[in-house]
């Protein structure tokens, strides 16, 4: 909680740094990165840093945390901190790594508000970074203390088992991890990427395989483009990975997990967002579960459906499960494979779907697909406390999803 003072202060200049915050994270990336360019090179997304995604959810996390502690001084955002908690151990981030976002971050507000900030202004802010600061350290160590390798130290080898293409544009890669580590259904893992330049880069892949098993499979979906950086991990892992490869993975994290119990559920995913899903609907037959589970799927066409066989087998296992599809594009379901659930046409509309009382929604895939589906579960009575997201790239949707 803020000091009284330091309430009145960051109330009455929350509007002006609201307005001023993607400038001050911009300025905070651009100094930082270059007086430590080998953060951006080994630790950042280049991509999200390029598209100014990460920079946008930045903003969007301090000014939401910083509005709660005025406005909703007795309550914590549990589910933004915990996601950003869980993505920052997955990438090995430090206690002390804080110190340097708090020196560059407070140099840009400096920078960017100029005589605006008195020491009063400073000293507040000061406060909201050191509390959210604070909060993410005890949560992160929490979780490094779960992997028992210790703070930082996530990182292990994995050798390349199966090498599967799913569709044109997706593989996935079975992985045998050095050490037998679990993880829970929903869970992702960073993989670290040797690049030509010189660079590791690091993204997140979710386990689309169920646990219970010494080996681990991510699903890649390749990302095209200019010569940019958006897509140079996915490229490298879909040209230069073959079976017997090793690869730099980090232990299973992630927030967006499969709970305990019998409430019905809904698991509604787009694109390559069926990743977690899989995982789940995988747990839930190895268990002999009888809960009643609708899976929802939307993509573009049979064809572009990752894993679409798999979904349908495993769905077919569940008694109490039933399974919808939506295609952009309703062609010919592809030779070999399960026929399914006669698709509909168009993109994901639940509105037909009889939802079951006290049902949980897990939701997977891209932003627009996911305020739209959430936007709908809310408007037919489903509390926002039981839909539970997972965002594949910095989460711009923190300050509303909260």
């Amino acid at each position: 909680m803020l000091s009284p003072d330091s309430a009145a202060v960051v109330r009455a200049t929350l509007p002006v740094v609201g307005d001023a915050i993607e400038q001050i994270t911009a300025t905070f990336y651009d100094d930082m990165f270059a007086d430590n360019p080998e953060l951006l090179r080994d630790l950042f997304n280049r991509g999200n840093q390029a598209n100014g995604e990460q920079r946008r959810a930045l903003a969007g996390s301090i000014v939401a945390f910083a509005a709660m502690l005025v406005n909703n001084p007795g309550e914590r955002p549990d589910v933004m901190l915990a996601r950003i908690a869980h993505k920052h151990v997955s990438l090995g981030v430090t206690p002390e790594q804080y110190n340097i976002v708090h020196k560059y971050l407070f140099g840009a507000i400096g920078e960017v508000l100029g005589e605006a900030v008195t020491p009063d202004v400073t000293a507040g802010w000061d406060e909201v970074y050191w509390l959210m600061a604070e909060a993410l350290i005890n949560l992160e160590t929490r979780l490094y203390r779960e992997t028992r390798r210790g703070i930082g130290r996530v990182w292990l080898r994995a050798r390349v088992l199966e090498r599967q293409r799913e569709t044109r544009d997706v593989i996935s890669l079975t992985l045998r991890p050095e050490s037998p580590l679990s993880f829970r259904p929903g869970q992702y893992v960073s993989v670290a990427v040797p690049l030509p330049d010189g660079a590791r880069q690091i993204r997140q892949y979710s386990l689309s395989s169920a646990p219970g098993r010494d080996d681990w499979r991510i699903t890649v979906k390749r990302v095209y483009g200019d010569a940019g950086p958006d897509g140079e991990v996915s490229n490298r892992l879909h040209t230069d990975v073959e079976v017997g490869d090793e690869l730099v993975v980090s232990a299973p994290f992630g927030e967006m997990t499969l709970a305990d119990g019998d409430e019905p559920l809904l698991l509604a995913s787009a694109g390559i967002g069926v990743t977690p899903m899989l995982s789940m609907v995988g747990h839930l037959a190895a268990v002999g579960s009888t809960r009643q589970v609708i899976v929802a799927h939307a993509d573009r066409g049979a064809a572009d459906h990752a894993h679409r066989d798999e979904l349908i087998r495993l769905v077919g296992t569940l008694p109490g499960a039933v399974l919808h599809l939506w295609y952009e594009r309703v062609d010919a379901v592809p030779g070999g494979v399960p026929a399914g659930p006669e698709p509909r046409a168009g993109l994901m509309d639940l509105t037909g779907v009889d939802l079951p009382e006290g049902v949980v929604a897990y939701l997977c895939g891209p932003l627009p697909f996911m305020r739209s589906v959430r936007t709908g579960l809310i408007t037919r009575g489903v509390p926002a406390s039981r839909i539970n997201y997972e965002v594949f790239g910095p989460d711009l949707w923190l300050a509303e999803a909260d």
